[in-house]
C-alpha cells in the first residue's frame, strides 16, 4: 500500500522476504503486488508505468488514486475485523491531494476513516531480533504537519492533554505498560528558562504535564537522551521537528511510525517514497521489516 512510483513494492517484498508468525495480505496494484510473498492480495488495479517522477500530472493523480484507495481498503479491512493491523508503505502527500485525498498525512486521514477518533502519532525505536541490545525511544508528537509559525496556536493544555491520555491509553493496551513513564518536552530552550526564552512551558505545557500526571516539561536537549536510558516509556514532542529529529538520530532504518487511538494497531516506515531511487534496487528494507514486525507484536497484544 503505498505510491506505485515509490520504493513500496519493492521494500515491502524484501521486507517480507524472511517468514513472520503472521497471516499477511497485500493490498496494491495488481501488477506489483503479484511478485511480493503473502498469503492473500488484494487488487486496486494495474499500474504499469514503471518507477520514478517524471512530473507528468495524470501519471502522479493516476499513482495518487492507487495508493488512495489501497489505504482505504485496508482501514476497511481493519474496521471490519477481517485484518488485525495494518501496515501502509510511503506514500506520496502531493499525488494523494491531486486524486482527491486531502488529508496532511495518514494518521489524520485513518482518524477520520476510523469514525473521527482521537488520535496521536508516534515514532517507535524498539529492539528487533536483529539489535536486541538496541535502546527504546518512542516519541509522540503533540502537533503533526503543520507550519512552525502555528505552533503557538496550537499548542494548547487541552490539546497535550488529549494526546498525552492517547498515549497513556495505547501503552496500557497495545504495550502491556501498567503504569507508563511519560515525559513533556519544552517548546523552548532551556525549557525557557524561567520565562526568559518563552512562557509556554509555564502557560501551557507544565499544567498539562501536571493534568497528565507525566514529568516536565523538560528540555529537548536532554529528555529523548534520558529516555533511551530507561527513565520514560514516551516522550510528548510539541513540533513536528523536534520529535523527528530525535526519533532518526537515534534510530533511523529501525524506527517505526504508530498511529496510536485507532481501533486496530497501524504502523509504517520512518521514511519517505523515495522516488529518486525507486525500481533500482538500493532502498533499504530495514524499517519496513521493523513496522510489520512491530504490527505483529501490537496485535498479538491488542
Amino acid at each position: 500500500m503505498g505510491d506505485p512510483r515509490g520504493i513500496g513494492p519493492e521494500i515491502t517484498a524484501r521486507a517480507l522476504a524472511e517468514p513472520l508468525e503472521a497471516e499477511i495480505t497485500i493490498i496494491g496494484a495488481e501488477d506489483q503486488i503479484a511478485a511480493v510473498p503473502a498469503r492473500h492480495r488484494v487488487s486496486v488495479g494495474a499500474w504499469g508505468m514503471g518507477s520514478g517522477d517524471d512530473g507528468d500530472r495524470k501519471r502522479v493523480i493516476r499513482a495518487g488514486r492507487i495508493a488512495g484507495t489501497a489505504v482505504e481498503a485496508a482501514a476497511r479491512l481493519a474496521l471490519s475485523g477481517d485484518v488485525d493491523a495494518i501496515v501502509t508503505a510511503p506514500a506520496h502527500k502531493h499525488a494523494l491531494h491531486l486524486a482527491g485525498f486531502p488529508y496532511p498525512g495518514h494518521t489524520e486521514w485513518l482518524a477520520h476513516l476510523a469514525g473521527d477518533v482521537d488520535v496521536a502519532m508516534m515514532l517507535a525505536a524498539e529492539p528487533t531480533p536483529d539489535d536486541p541490545k538496541a535502546p527504546t525511544l518512542r516519541v509522540v508528537l503533540v502537533t503533526t504537519h503543520v507550519p512552525f509559525r502555528d505552533v503557538p496556536a496550537l499548542l494548547t493544555i487541552e490539546r497535550v492533554v488529549r494526546t498525552g491520555r492517547t498515549v497513556d491509553q495505547s501503552l496500557r493496551t497495545w504495550w502491556g505498560i501498567e503504569h507508563p513513564r511519560i515525559a513533556v518536552c519544552a517548546v523552548n530552550p532551556h525549557a525557557g528558562e524561567s520565562g526568559l526564552f518563552g512562557d509556554e512551558e509555564a502557560r501551557v505545557l507544565r499544567p498539562a504535564a501536571e493534568t497528565l500526571g507525566a514529568v516536565g516539561p523538560l528540555p529537548a536537549d536532554t529528555v529523548f537522551v534520558r529516555a533511551m536510558r530507561g527513565e520514560f516509556d514516551a516522550v510528548l514532542a510539541p513540533y513536528h521537528d523536534v520529535g523527528m529529529t530525535a526519533i532518526k538520530v537515534a534510530a533511523f532504518g529501525r524506527a517505526v511510525n504508530v498511529t496510536l487511538g485507532l481501533p486496530f494497531p497501524r504502523t509504517s516506515p520512518d521514511h519517505g517514497t523515495a522516488l529518486d531511487i525507486a525500481g533500482i534496487g538500493k532502498a533499504d528494507p530495514s524499517s519496513m521489516r521493523a513496522a510489520i514486525e512491530l504490527a505483529v507484536k501490537l496485535a498479538v497484544r491488542r
